[in-house]
């Protein structure tokens, strides 16, 4: 008998249906062993000696697979191809050749850095150091056709990558071991500070004060409506394609349109910008030359237009679009991509992956899925459909995979397998695997046409005004066949130059600047990713850590920082800018990146960042002093009667009894902002209360009675002053709609 260790039981189900009784598929559940908690587990003095254990949840996993590789023939670790992946091989082989599965403190020569251990782990299965036939297999796709091949060629473990898992580990280690009981004595007990996940606080806290700093200015633009003569009655159909595929209707006119609208574009030959009618004097001033001119046609310009279709998805362009398309947040988009990618049952006896990898940064696809979209395109849509295309990655290097994320089997269609699928699955398969398809297929070409309209004056000294109208139509849909975007036609009617054309209307509207909004997560990753903060498999962690320790929270699906956010951003940048500098974290991330390629000595490169660090954080110890001192308050426990004082803790301000540890009361006093609980003017609907804005201890926001613990009304979503009219409980907003707050209620 065969071993086979994957990650999680889902894979490993779907891996054995591919293999004959010859195999066993095991699950390890992830990493089984890493640094303890509650103590640093790095020695820096002994160049960065690492200490690892197996957490009690995992020691009767361990002993399981120690028991079965006794017994197997051939061991394979088939974990994920990136450097997670490679580091759970290299902790299974080393465990696997240990005698202690409780509990284990590697020495030196055990250590993933150590030369000894490297060489031996590189020498290969038949090494004298290694298990016997002991392998590592790897592939970009969970189907029978990828494992059968992965097991005809194994390789060995790659120590670069290990090394550059396990620097990286090490580096956010230091930094939150290090660094966090700093902002404890000078700010908040139980705060915390990440290497990544701190210049990501630092984006939204900047945002944030750009947009408190706006401010907004008035501008004006002029819209003419102008007629050309009219012609015989005609259909007119226009295509509006929306994120709902194939969604077209037809729209009829009683007449062929006659009228269209042009844009003030130009005064005495000058283009306008944005701002350059700042009045509604000047408005008015222009209008009253407007109303008087007589319009002519003085140009006309058509143009085909080619636009190719998007590149199949890398990890950060899949959250992004998730986000912006389906309204998934990036965590819920990666669980749902790893289900996908992890297999999913299609009967009784089979089961597939049905994408490829999805922690990627690279654009390859490999020629299997080139040559099937080929059939299938041609097939399906026609030989104008398919344009063949191959896409360059733009990072430096596409280290998490080789393949861009798309589907394992073309001919597995959204409609297909929806049966399969639940919904939220079908909806993240349905866009992959359209992204994919419209990759390979021909270009969208619009009708461009763009026309100037001079407005002409009796007095020849006037100011000179030039107005442009721009039409587009879609002239061969090409990718957008399968992959829809909004885009909305604006036809114009026939023109032709030197063409007298009637005011029907003059249309000035007042704008204002706005200022750029919060992140919301997509365009967080997208900023990150332009920063080079970050890889394709640590995206989601970043952003799912700042929301949980607090310092950033969700508003309307956009993120803000709190209070707490702020004040610990604002210490780093004055005290430890390293760790919040942009340039600083992408240049680690590009060390690690040359350490996983086997260019660049990891000891040096973590010598280089902890020595500095340390010295630094030596020094601000002394040099910064307390934010936060205790406010005395009138206020007497109810418990014991001792005075209460205000304290700030990783919510904000609450009161808290002085006779701790002895009384442990504590009083909410204020939300993550700062501010009372937030009144919403709304009576509770089982008292005399109000219904205010509150806070678990989580940090998640509710709504409950001013009168708790008297009354216990408490509800997730923001009540109305509405009542259902079938059974009389309180209507609640659910995202656009109003629902009835009672669950029993439909």
């Amino acid at each position: 008998m065969d071993l086979i260790i994957v990650e999680s039981p889902t894979k490993a189900k779907t891996i054995s249906r591919f293999l004959s009784d010859d195999f066993l598929v095991e699950s390890c559940n992830g990493h089984i062993r890493d640094l303890p908690r509650g103590k640093l587990g790095v020695d820096p003095e002994k160049n960065f000696e690492t200490e690892y254990v197996i957490p009690t949840t995992k020691r009767k996993i361990v002993n399981k697979l120690k028991n079965l590789g006794k017994k197997a023939n051939k061991i394979y670790i088939a974990s994920d191809e990136d450097r997670e992946g490679e580091a759970i091989a290299w902790h299974l082989s080393q465990i696997l050749q240990s005698g202690n599965s409780k509990f284990q403190k590697p020495n030196p020569k055990q250590i993933a850095y150590s030369a000894e251990v490297a060489s031996a782990t590189k020498a290969g299965p038949n090494s004298k150091n290694q298990i016997p036939n002991f392998y590592r297999i790897t592939f970009h796709e969970i189907t029978e056709k990828a494992i059968k091949q992965a097991l005809k060629t194994p390789r060995q473990i790659d120590i670069n990558l290990v090394n550059a898992q396990q620097s990286r580990r090490i580096l956010d280690r230091l930094v939150g071991y290090k660094l966090s009981p700093l902002l404890w004595k000078k700010l908040v007990k139980g705060l915390s500070a990440g290497r990544v996940q701190s210049p990501a606080v630092r984006l939204i806290v900047e945002r944030e004060r750009e947009i408190e700093k706006f401010k907004p200015q008035e501008y004006w633009s002029i819209v003419a409506t102008l007629l050309k003569s009219k012609i015989k009655n005609q259909k007119l159909k226009i295509q509006i394609k929306n994120q709902k595929y194939q969604d077209k209707f037809e729209q009829l006119k009683p007449t062929e349109i006659n009228t269209f609208e042009a844009r003030l574009y130009k005064i005495d030959n000058k283009t306008l910008n944005k701002l350059e009618i700042k009045t509604e004097k000047q408005v008015k001033e222009i209008i009253k030359d407007l109303e008087k001119a007589e319009y002519k046609i003085i140009d006309i310009r058509k143009k085909e237009v080619n636009k190719s279709p998007r590149p199949p998805f890398i990890t950060s362009t899949l959250q992004q679009q998730a986000s912006g398309i389906l309204g998934f947040s990036v965590k819920q988009t990666m669980v749902l991509a790893q289900q996908l990618y992890e297999g999913v049952s299609l009967n009784k006896e089979s089961a597939a992956g049905l994408i490829t990898y999805m922690r990627t940064d690279s654009l390859t696809l490999s020629e299997k899925f080139l040559k099937e979209s080929e059939f299938f395109i041609k097939k399906e849509y026609g030989n104008k459909y398919l344009e063949k295309r191959v896409y360059k990655t733009k990072s430096k290097i596409a280290q998490e995979a080789h393949e861009a994320i798309r589907p394992t089997d073309c001919q597995n269609t959204p409609e297909k397998i929806a049966k399969y699928l639940n919904k939220n699955q079908l909806k993240l398969y349905d866009l992959i695997w359209r992204r994919a398809m419209a990759s390979q297929m021909s270009k969208q070409i619009l009708d461009s046409t763009a026309v100037d309209v001079e407005a002409c004056l009796p007095d020849r000294q006037a100011k000179q005004y030039l107005f442009r109208a721009n039409g587009l139509n879609i002239k061969f849909d090409g990718w957008t066949k399968i992959y829809p975007e909004k885009q909305k036609e604006n036809y114009l009617p026939n023109l032709e130059i030197n063409q007298i054309l009637e005011l029907k209307q003059l249309k000035p509207d007042q704008h204002f600047t706005e200022p750029l909004p919060r992140y919301n997560e997509a365009s967080l990753v997208k900023a990150l990713e332009e920063h080079g903060i970050g890889r394709p498999s640590t995206y989601a962690p970043i952003i799912t850590t700042i929301q949980t320790r607090n310092y950033v929270q969700k508003e309307e699906k956009r993120l803000k920082p709190t209070d707490i956010g702020i004040l610990v951003n604002d210490l780093l940048v004055k005290h430890f800018y390293d760790i919040v500098d942009y340039k600083f974290t992408a240049q680690l991330e590009d060390n690690l990146d040359k350490v996983a390629q086997g260019k660049e000595d990891y000891l040096k490169m973590l010598n280089n960042f902890y020595q500095p660090f340390i010295k630094n954080l030596q020094m601000k110890e002394e040099e910064i002093e307390k934010k936060f001192t205790d406010e005395q308050t009138d206020e007497k426990c109810p418990k014991c009667n001792e005075p209460l004082v205000i304290k700030m803790g990783r919510f904000g301000k609450f009161l808290a009894c002085t006779g701790f540890p002895k009384c442990r009361h504590t009083k909410s006093l204020t939300d993550s902002s700062g501010n009372n609980h937030e009144k919403i003017d709304i009576p509770c609907p089982k008292c005399d209360g109000e219904i205010v804005k509150k806070r678990t201890r989580k940090g998640k926001f509710f709504y409950g009675c001013s009168s708790w613990p008297k009354c216990d009304f408490a509800v997730w979503d923001e009540p109305t002053d509405e009542k259902c009219p079938k059974c009389k409980s309180i209507m609640v907003k659910k995202g656009d709609q109003i629902k009835c707050s009672n669950k029993e209620c439909k």
